[in-house]
């Protein structure tokens, strides 16, 4: 099968409801766009659950979490921050498979955003090279 040309986009963007409240956050150009998108939620692939208590990135951002300098805790004060760096390296993985061109990424997202601050699997994505654009 002939790989290139794919893209990974967060699969909230595509319309699926994946987001930590169980909703989607669709960005319909995207799904008119000429791309052959591969969806993933980095969240969903560490394991948690759909809808999920909100989290966030304390002590830094995505790559402090990767070093180990930092964690990710949500609303409930739970230390989800094995389950967000399995997912990053769930979608890693995938992104390497199919050689992906780059990765659309849901803004402000403690997994995906690229900013105001580098998300788990965005940080990790940006290490390993892919080009990463956002979507709000």
């Amino acid at each position: 099968m002939e790989a290139k040309g794919f893209f990974l986009v967060s699969a909230c963007l595509l319309g699926l409801r994946t987001r930590y409240d169980g909703n989607s956050k669709e960005v319909a150009w995207l799904r008119r766009g000429a791309c052959r998108f591969i969806p993933v939620c980095p969240e969903q692939l560490g394991g948690l659950p759909t809808p999920r208590a909100p989290a966030e990135i304390l002590g830094g951002d995505g790559l402090a979490v990767l070093e180990g300098r930092a964690r990710v805790v949500n609303q409930l004060g739970e230390d989800v921050t094995p389950a967000f760096i399995r997912g990053a390296e769930e979608v890693l993985r995938l992104a390497k498979l199919y050689q992906v061109q780059g990765v659309w990424l849901k803004a402000r997202s403690p997994s995906c955003g690229v900013t105001p601050k580098l998300g788990v699997c965005a940080a990790l994505l940006r290490l390993h090279g892919f080009p990463l654009f956002e979507v709000d």
